[in-house]
This record gives C-alpha cells, structure tokens and sequence, in this order.
C-alpha cells in the first residue's frame, strides 16, 4: 500500500506539477505521519466555525467538525493550537500549527504569506445594530458623518471598511474588549461581521439586529492555510475540502450550523 507522503506526491503529479517543484516537500506531512498528529490553529470566539462555548467549554462549530474529519480520514489525533487573526501569519509562519481551519479570508496580503486551500466557504460583509438604535436603521446609515464603526483587529472586515468609509469614523477592536460590548455600551453605533458571525447575535441576542447591503458589498471566500513550502502536505489538506465538497459531508455539517448559505460547492 502507497505511504500518504506517496500518495500526495502521485497527487500533485496528476495535477501537473513538475518533479522538480517538489524538491524538498514533505517535513510537515512526514511529521503528522510520524505523530500520528495533526496541529490545527483555531480562533475559539468564531461561533459557528470555531466556538468554545462558555458553558462547557466544549469547542462547537463548522471548521472544528470539518478539522476532526480530516483528523478522522487519516487516522490522526487532533491538537488545537489557540490563535486569532491578528496572531495568524506568525502563528502559521512560526510552525505553531500545521494548518490553520478558521474561516480564513482570502485577503491578497494573506495570500502573499501564506497559502490557502480551494474556497469551502464564501461571505459578504454584514452589520450589526442594536434594534433600538436612532442612528443605523438601514445600509445607507452607516457611512455618515458622526457613526462610529466598529470592526475585529485582524479580521478582512478592518481593511475593507477603511477602504470604504469616507464620513463615519472606524474603530478596530482588540481583546479582551469585544463588538458587543462595544455596541451595548454606546461607544460604536454599528459593527461589521461575516455571515457565520451574524448567527451568533440573531441566536442569542434579541437586542440585536442584522443589516444586509441591498447588492454585494465585498464578498471573499474563505479556505484553510498552510504554511508555503510543503507540497504534499498542501495537496493532502486541498484534496481534503475538495472530498468533502464532493462527498456532501461539508453540506451536511454547514447546515448543522446554519451555514448552509455560504457553502461553496463543489
């Protein structure tokens, strides 16, 4: 029987990539081959992908079901390394996990430093207001002189509303202060979040209400990230999303966590 390091190899063969582009593949799949272990970065406050929920502390969500399959696949045990957007690069970089399973978003800086999987997940850019909010009540609210606009540090959200913002002022928000508080304090008028983001207040907060763009407003696809340089181990987790694209597992677990609207089929 073919080892997996084979297998990979024989993958990016078939998929035109020359003998020579493989020179020096292998070190991080020969060692989750050795270890029987797989490192997976996670941001553990991503409900709906990455969730540790603070009554059990169990860790919920699409990407750690999709990070136990591919665990499962292969016969690995699964090891969370805690990370967050801010934190990713040097963390993927640093050799602190072997991949990196959070909803990530194909940002083109990303992209120059780390190298993402095919897209299993695609988001627009939504907001978050509070019901009874006097000052954001529709999309064309929020970029007006005097509202205060809050984002994630880190998240692709920060980068694409300084982009866009030409009257209202943005606010990047850093732990442990989060955009709830935030928003319930007073000190933000509205927040920008993702698709998988927004089911956390429509779950658990009746004070709060989403605010959709009336048209696409910067919508990004989302893969998972491996540190350059290995590329075996890319093709075994890239070959991964694609079979669970292919095989309805991704479908089945996004619809157990309402994301079944942002899937990116196969």
């Amino acid at each position: 029987m073919r080892s997996l390091r084979d297998w990979g190899l024989a993958c990016l063969l078939a998929w035109g990539v020359s003998a020579a582009g493989l020179a020096g593949a292998g070190p991080v799949l020969d060692r989750v081959q050795a270890t029987k272990a797989v490192r997976v970065c996670i941001w553990p406050d991503y409900y709906g992908i990455t969730y540790r929920n603070p009554r059990n502390q169990q860790l919920v969500g699409l990407d750690i079901d999709l990070s136990q399959a591919l665990g499962s696949d292969q016969g690995w045990r699964v090891d969370y390394v805690e990370s967050s957007f801010p934190n990713l690069v040097a963390d993927v970089l640093g050799d602190r996990c072997d991949v990196a399973m959070f909803a990530i978003g194909m940002l083109p800086q990303r992209m120059q430093q780390l190298r993402f999987t095919r897209a299993y997940l695609s988001s627009d850019i939504y907001a978050i207001a509070t019901r009874s909010s006097s000052v954001v009540r529709q999309w064309a609210d929020i970029d007006r002189p005097g509202v205060v606009v809050g984002v994630q540090a880190g998240t692709f959200m920060e980068p694409v509303m300084a982009a866009q913002l030409k009257q209202a002022k943005l606010v990047s928000i850093k732990p442990p202060q989060t955009r709830e508080r935030e928003l319930e304090a007073g000190r933000i008028d509205v927040f920008m979040t993702d698709y998988p983001y927004s089911r956390r207040l429509l779950d658990n907060a009746d004070w709060a209400t989403l605010i959709s763009p009336p048209t696409p407003f910067h919508v990004l696809p989302y893969g998972h990230v491996v540190r350059p340089g290995d590329d075996a181990w890319f093709a075994v987790v890239d070959e991964f999303v694609a079979r669970v694209q292919r095989d309805g597992r991704l479908e089945q677990m996004a619809k157990r966590h309402g994301l079944s609207r942002i899937v990116v089929r196969n």
